[in-house]
């Protein structure tokens, strides 16, 4: 009687890819989002010819493919190139997010959209001088007003496999420490842009379908299975 079991294990991995798919439509207009994808496995079970395959709980992963650029002519706008991550003091220490939408606070603080201190590479949040004109950002994330360097934005790669817990739309905390960015020859900056999410609706809208059939499939394996066992049951029982 493995036949239920594993149309159950098949519903629940259905059920957290819908949620997964789910959250990434919900962000497909979110700046600098990375879209969450889930590996899946068969876990055999039992020997022979009782052997049987259940589908394991998944294991969640992040996109780290570059979304589209977007221009806003907007100054404190950038958009990160190449493997760059912003870094910003965030709820729990540093993080890291994609989303370049900055804006200046009341004393020339640099901050995110939601209000966390953008950093630079030593881990210090970045100043600007609301009085001293339009601010200028370089691909290297050096930033300048008039002839003055001011600061540098931290710009930093994320170490390869690394797996990341979230913290809303965009930010982004891994488990293995980010480096600073040292070459800046394919990795940077541009000023007057945001990056978009890298979220391909279409592509999540097919999967969604995909995947909502599969439940279905599932549902009606184990509602099959019951049907059968009820009809044995009648047929078997102590009035047959």
């Amino acid at each position: 009687m493995t036949a239920p079991y594993v149309a159950i294990s098949a519903q629940m991995a259905a059920d957290r890819r819908m949620a997964t798919i789910a959250n990434n439509i919900a962000n497909m207009n979110t700046p600098g989002y990375r879209a969450e994808n889930i590996r899946f496995e068969t876990i055999l079970s039992g020997s022979g010819a009782a052997q049987a395959g259940y589908a394991s709980e998944g294991e969640s992963y992040t996109s780290l493919a570059a979304g589209p650029a977007i221009y806003t002519g907007n100054p404190l706008d950038v958009a990160p190139q190449g493997e760059a991550w912003f870094g910003v003091k965030g709820p729990g220490g540093t993080a890291y997010t994609r989303d370049g939408r900055l804006h200046m606070g009341p004393a020339g603080e640099l901050l995110t959209v939601e209000g966390y201190p953008v950093l630079d590479a030593g881990g210090t949040a970045l100043l600007v001088d609301p009085s001293a004109g339009e601010v200028r950002i370089g691909a290297d994330g050096a930033i300048t007003q008039g002839s003055s360097r001011v600061g540098t934005l931290g710009l930093f790669t994320m170490p390869g496999g690394a797996k990341f817990t979230r913290h809303g739309g965009s930010l982004v905390t891994p488990d293995r420490a980010a480096q600073p960015v040292q070459d800046f020859n394919r990795t940077g900056v541009r000023q007057g842009y945001i990056e978009g999410a890298n979220v391909d609706s279409v592509m999540e809208m097919t999967r969604l379908i995909a995947v909502q059939r599969t439940f279905e499939m599932a549902a009606q394996a184990v509602q099959q299975n019951e049907d059968s066992t009820s009809e044995a049951i009648r047929t078997l029982g102590p009035g047959a």
